[in-house]
């Protein structure tokens, strides 16, 4: 299957997605004690209408973020373009891959896919599909959570190992 991607560490491919990187550290970014309660119900920045403009701004994901347990949000919007390097992507399969350090859950517009997008294990990159119908001018909000692990004796940081934006096509003629 044709296919071709965006590099979401890549200055230039962010550019043409409209897309720029958010980062906050915390389960619940800006809450005592990082958000960690007993019985939480839900964290409010999961979802692609929640503002992050007070969050830094992160163009290396790779960048280490470390302090025993550890939960951060990374948090990209996208704006789908016309071309993915000079095909079109009218129609075509999108997914978001990512290997997340140590643990990651994967958003997208609000939504988990429990069976792809929740914790996988430890550093196990991950695939989820978006659409199999991608339109010029689609918008995407990517939240992902990191988790520094092991639960029990984390060590290490938390990090994002890596981020696309993939097309395919279900013709070789694409």
């Amino acid at each position: 299957m044709p296919r071709a991607e965006f590099n979401l560490q890549d200055p230039e491919d962010l550019s043409r997605l409209q897309g720029q990187w958010r980062f906050a550290p915390g389960l619940v970014p800006g809450e005592p004690n990082e958000g960690l309660v007993s019985q939480l119900d839900a964290v409010p920045c999961r979802l692609p209408d929640y503002d992050d403009s007070a969050w830094e701004v992160r163009h290396n994901l790779a960048q280490w973020h470390s302090h025993g347990l550890t939960f951060a949000w990374y948090r990209l919007r996208v704006t789908l373009p016309e071309t993915v390097h000079g095909h079109p992507i009218r129609g075509t399969r999108c997914l978001f891959e990512t290997c997340i350090d140590d643990y990651g859950e994967i958003w997208i517009d609000g939504e988990c896919d429990r069976e792809r997008g929740a914790v996988q294990g430890f550093n196990v990159p991950q695939r989820v599909l978006i659409t199999t119908d991608a339109q010029p001018g689609d918008q995407h909000t990517f939240a992902l959570l990191a988790i520094n692990g092991p639960l029990a004796a984390p060590g290490g940081a938390v990090f994002v190992r890596y981020a696309t934006l993939a097309f395919e096509w279900r013709e070789a003629g694409y």
